[in-house]
């Protein structure tokens, strides 16, 4: 799960993840192309609104997305498209970049659609960012149970 600073959106999928996956199967982390928030905890308000559903994000920690990456993983879900494009200026070749889509594409395919930042969009944009994450992790949690 990558975005920006890796303190709103990507901790909130990568909770909501988890949360929906067998942990002994499935590695489940969040990044952030900048490095911004290196070390740091969750935008409190993404920890809020996970929390009002039940999630603990608190125990997340900022970090910036790497080549290494693409060693590491097998799905790499983009908030929007400025982060695709910062995630595969990265890869290496065409495999690393094959690895790499929208997250909302799971619910809205081919629509480029992007998860907004809420960060400057007060309360109820974290409430709308978590429940747009709920539904594609949804389906992504399907995918991989399968």
């Amino acid at each position: 799960m990558v975005c920006l600073g890796n303190i709103c959106r990507s901790p909130l999928a990568e909770g909501l993840l988890k949360s929906k996956v067998d942990s002994n199967k499935v590695m489940v982390d969040s990044a952030g192309t900048s490095n911004y928030h290196i070390g740091d905890t969750p935008d409190p308000r993404s920890i809020a609104v996970a929390r009002k559903y039940g999630l603990d994000i608190t125990d997340q920690l900022g970090r910036q997305f790497t080549k290494d990456d693409f060693e590491e993983f097998d799905y790499i879900y983009v908030m929007d498209n400025s982060n695709y494009r910062n995630v595969t200026l990265l890869a290496r070749n065409e495999k690393d970049q094959e690895k790499v889509s929208l997250i909302l594409d799971k619910i809205f395919p081919n629509e480029g659609a992007s998860v907004p930042d809420p960060y400057h969009g007060g309360e109820h944009g974290f409430e709308n960012v978590y429940n747009m994450l709920d539904e594609a992790t949804d389906v992504i949690a399907k995918e991989l149970n399968n």
